[in-house]
């Protein structure tokens, strides 16, 4: 891979259109496609209009079975959007004085989606009149037919990827299945639920019946949004702004509050990245590690006592989790050393397995090489049958992985068992002995992608005007928020004359920059030690950096976090 190349943004809408806004700030807003002064303006009355398909049809059963007292089970999915999804459900339909219960399959017993298996397991443990899914389903069509012989009703809420016809459940609410004009896609699974819930309520509520007060659940709609990296479109700002206020202000689930407190985090100062970094990985890691019980029990708990519990056996799985995620990432290292692969001669993907590799783990180690190396790579497991092994996908812009998933299985019927996903991450399950083939071909199909896709870009906004490195223009970027995923934070370059350097720890790098004005400001690089090239006899250094404050002894000051570094 040649050497990161840094690239401006490009201009997405026209920075004309923002007035009594400084024109760095309008520029900014452009660079990410922001069309009108209103998109600014993340008031829930802006929310979408419920135009779903299978909405009406879901809300008339669910209204149906809550009233007749009918057994319903929700069957989740095992990621922090399952859990918030499921949680979502189980509160507000018991709000309503449903008769509801909920069912998270086992990953390693019986994998991705509504399997009939899971049909099976959840008419043994509960024999639901009514099965309702969240965050999985669209391509359960097996699972679907296993439950209705069972005589169950089924309702399928989901936001995954679909080519093909849906299954033939009673109702299927997903905007991306075919034939759904809800203009946003970008709808997490758990924002899918909210959708279907509110409507649920609102019906309910022209008719005098039970209802629920959803705004007080938009915290667990923030978080499996933000936590399952959707895209942040206009509806899914709304909606994450929205829970992180009520988290700021103590409005939350008490689950959220221990989760915070143990990873030492004050609610007040919570910025939408937490839901992302410190909240997800904590939730994640119940179903990457154990079961995703754990993970819902914490966000359904009622009381601190009981949340601390379960937040406190979440942050012990985490930790867990890192060391197996540690121990994977370093044995794939040695392997691709060992093939004497380096940045130069990478293949156009990275397809690794290795038995003993935990399936908890393997995607987020996958999404680590792709960081990387700047390619799109895959990692397999053991699956329990000593047959299959199961593979978790990441990719780089620009390479749809579900997509080149499917061109593989289309072409090659025989290798690949099931699959599904999204443009950036799947999941797959193949058989053991076609593991080196499917390596072959996928990688293969990768290579015809144009060359430049696999050169990493670092893009910025360009240089900050001196004038704006002051504390206010943080607090200005923070409001224009929540930042995340296709609706990335502002970030930086420039070249800057060093007054002085240290390294902290021996890893950190702390330089004081000054300004034309004369300005000094501080800079920090953590872990820069074999990241960046650091010349101290180079009076002058570009960075890309995104601004920051540093709180030290009670002062607060603007610090640069510098993302890039040349000397």
């Amino acid at each position: 891979m040649s050497k990161l190349q840094i690239k401006q943004r490009p201009l997405l809408s026209c920075p004309e259109t923002f007035q009594g806004v400084s024109s760095f700030i309008a520029e900014i807003l452009a660079r990410r496609g922001v069309q009108s002064e209103q998109e600014l303006d993340l008031k829930l009355k802006y929310l979408l209009a419920p135009k779903m398909k299978g909405l009406d049809q879901a809300i008339h059963i669910i209204d149906q079975a809550i009233d007749q007292q009918q057994k319903i089970v929700i069957v989740g999915d095992y990621d922090a959007d399952g859990a918030t999804s499921t949680a979502l459900m189980i509160l507000a339909l018991r709000e309503m004085d449903a008769n509801v219960q909920y069912l998270v399959p086992d990953r390693f017993k019986y994998g991705y989606g509504l399997t009939p298996k899971i049909a099976d397991l959840a008419f043994e443990t509960y024999q639901p009149d009514l099965l309702i899914t969240v965050d999985n389903g669209i391509s359960s069509h097996a699972g679907v037919e296993q439950a209705q012989l069972y005589g169950m009703q089924v309702i399928i809420t989901d936001h995954h990827l679909t080519t093909k016809e849906t299954p033939k459940a009673e109702a299927v609410v997903n905007p991306n299945q075919l034939g759904c004009e809800f203009p946003s896609k970008a709808l997490a699974g758990v924002g899918v639920a909210f959708y279907l819930l509110a409507n649920l309520s609102s019906y309910r509520a022209k008719l005098g019946k039970s209802t629920a007060k959803m705004p007080q659940y938009l915290d667990l709609v923030a978080l499996g949004t933000y936590a399952d990296v959707a895209s942040l479109d206009y509806n899914n700002r709304i909606l994450v702004d929205a829970g992180v206020k009520r988290i700021q202000q103590n409005q939350c689930r008490a689950g959220i509050s221990a989760l915070l407190d143990i990873a030492g985090r004050d609610s007040a100062e919570l910025k939408a990245s937490d839901l992302g970094f410190v909240l997800g990985p904590r939730i994640n890691a119940a179903g990457r590690m154990d079961t995703m019980d754990i993970g819902i029990e914490c966000l359904l708990a009622a009381d601190m006592q009981t949340a601390h519990a379960f937040a406190r056996q979440l942050n012990d799985l985490n930790l867990e989790r890192r060391q197996v995620e540690t121990q994977i990432k370093q044995e794939a290292l040695t392997e691709l050393e060992n093939l004497q692969l380096d940045q130069e001669n990478l293949p156009a993907a990275l397809v690794m397995f290795e038995q003993h590799w935990h399936q908890g783990v393997i995607g987020i180690v996958a999404g680590r090489l792709k960081e990387q190396f700047h390619r799109p790579s895959i990692v397999f497991a053991a699956d329990d049958d000593g047959i299959h092994i199961k593979g978790s996908a990441r990719s780089i812009d620009g390479i749809h992985i579900r997509d080149s998933i499917e061109k593989v299985a289309e072409q090659h019927p025989h290798l690949i068992s099931h699959f599904g996903g999204h443009a950036a991450a799947a999941g797959l399950t193949i058989q053991k002995q076609h593991f080196e083939e499917f390596k072959a071909l996928f990688t293969e199909l990768i290579a015809q992608s144009d060359d430049e896709l696999f050169q990493a870009t670092l893009w910025t906004d360009g240089e900050l005007p001196t004038e704006a490195f002051q504390i206010e223009t943080v607090d200005t970027l923070e409001a224009l928020g929540p930042w995340g995923q296709k609706f990335p934070a502002p970030v930086f370059e420039g070249h800057f004359k060093v007054a002085e350097h240290r390294w902290l720890k021996d890893v950190h790098l702390k330089l004081r920059l000054a300004l034309d004005n004369g300005q000094l400001i501080d800079a920090i690089a953590f872990n820069a030690l074999n990241k960046f090239n650091f010349d101290p006899t180079q009076s002058t250094v570009h960075i890309v950096y995104e601004l920051d404050k540093n709180q030290f002894n009670g002062r607060v000051s603007l610090q640069l976090k510098m993302l890039y570094l040349d000397s």
